[in-house]
């Protein structure tokens, strides 16, 4: 836990006070690590927030139809997908996919003494590892949100038209009218929540590694453990603020 807040204030002191300094974090490696994190985990998301809006649409049909409510399709599907589901299963991916392997990354170079190179070299691993990836995860994940949102929202149209009988206008005059700017401003602040949480984690699993290949693979497994439990308690937390707050 020590080292967990160090690592959040020494991101805080590169990002807000260093600039003002005169010490400046570089632009290429956040771009690069955007691509790494975000661009390359577009399918994956799609296919999952696909899959969900359709999972959605069929489900909530099979519910409604019994009741004669089948108009109200579309936004359950919508204020399902921008409440909660978009951004919790969108994180999912992520942790999965892009915190494990910075865990793994950056456990790699500890334990091959990069890290220390760089401390021998009096560069910062801060500024010089982490800042960049956590500027890239910071921006990614709530695009991905995003994204996966109209990607989710998409299926359940497809199930709507082709298998509902519904027509488009019809579906997306239903929806727009049941969501408020506050459902999708909601799940925004989730999705960066989430995306503090995530990349966080798996940094400081990735520089608190011990114990060679061994201990990069428990540092690895133990930060997509810990990303998640947080992650999802950190959901329903915020989940109840927004709900006694409303």
């Amino acid at each position: 836990m020590k080292n967990y807040l160090q690592l959040n204030l020494s991101l805080l002191y590169w990002i807000f006070i260093a600039p003002f300094t005169g010490q400046f974090f570089k632009i290429a490696p956040i771009f690069r690590q955007m691509v790494f994190i975000g661009v390359r985990a577009a399918p994956m998301v799609a296919l999952t927030a696909c899959s969900v809006g359709v999972t959605l649409a069929m489900q909530a049909a099979h519910s409604l139809e019994s009741l004669g409510a089948q108009m109200y399709i579309p936004d359950l599907v919508m204020l399902t997908l921008l409440r909660e589901m978009g951004p919790v299963l969108i994180a999912v991916i992520v942790i999965g996919r892009s915190g494990s392997a910075v865990a793994a990354e950056l456990g790699t170079m500890k334990v091959s003494e990069e890290i220390e190179a760089l401390e021998v070299m009096a560069i910062d691993p801060v500024q010089f590892l982490v800042v960049p990836r956590f500027i890239a995860m910071m921006i990614m994940l709530p695009a991905l949100t995003i994204f996966g949102n109209y990607i989710g929202i998409l299926g359940g149209w497809a199930v709507c038209v082709f298998a509902l009988d519904f027509n488009t206008a019809g579906f997306i005059l239903e929806a727009l009218q049941s969501a408020e700017p506050w459902d999708l401003y909601s799940g925004m602040i989730k999705s960066v929540v989430f995306a503090w949480i995530v990349i966080t984690i798996a940094c400081n699993a990735g520089l608190t590694v011990e114990g060679g290949a061994e201990g990069v693979g428990q540092a690895t497994t133990t930060s997509v453990v810990q990303a998640l439990l947080a992650m999802l308690v950190m959901n329903a937390v915020l989940t109840g603020v927004f709900f006694f707050a409303s």
